[in-house]
């Protein structure tokens, strides 16, 4: 297995919503983003610890179906407030020099704050400064509006069941041809 750290560190800053009544400014919350390959890596077990809470435990998603053969050889991405991983999702190579997105997951207590939003901002960030063409992902269909306001768009491709859940695939074009 090839184990790879990407020595990601980014400070990503989230502005919540609401302000400080004592000087009327935005708490500004730092988020730290990590990302590695390989089964063996912290940021691994850290992304499966939020899945497994996540799709195991709140979606009754068949462990045996969380975990699959893509895991060895996927990107894994995790943001941690405060050293705690809070928010996860997953790339590996997609045909045509994209991307797919899996595995995208907040917990609970995280989730309504902007953090899997700039996750996968961040992840945008990295595919464009690859040159990649596009990112695609398979959205539980109660969340395709979480993704649309971050550009994605609903591909033509009828919906689906995943795990039993209800998805849609859904795509986001970054690379015009000129």
């Amino acid at each position: 297995m090839i184990y790879h750290w990407l020595a990601l560190r980014l400070y990503i800053a989230i502005i919540l919503l609401g302000r400080n009544a004592k000087n009327n400014k935005k708490l500004v919350i730092s988020v730290e983003i990590k990302s590695e390959i390989g089964l063996k890596t912290q940021t691994y077990q850290d992304a499966l610890m939020i899945r497994r809470e996540v799709f195991v435990n709140e979606q009754k998603v068949e462990l045996a179906l969380e975990i699959d053969d893509n895991d060895p050889i996927a990107i894994n991405y995790v943001g941690y407030l405060k050293q705690i991983p809070i928010t996860t999702a997953r790339t590996i190579p997609a045909e045509n020099n994209g991307w797919h997105i899996q595995r995208v997951a907040t917990l609970r207590e995280f989730r309504h704050h902007q953090y899997g939003s700039t996750l996968l901002k961040q992840i945008t960030k990295i595919a464009q400064q690859q040159h990649l063409d596009y990112l695609i992902l398979d959205a539980q269909v109660a969340a395709i509006p979480f993704y649309q306001q971050l550009g994605y768009q609903l591909t033509k491709r009828a919906m689906f069941l995943d795990a039993g859940i209800a998805h849609r695939e859904m795509i986001l074009p970054l690379a015009t041809k000129g």
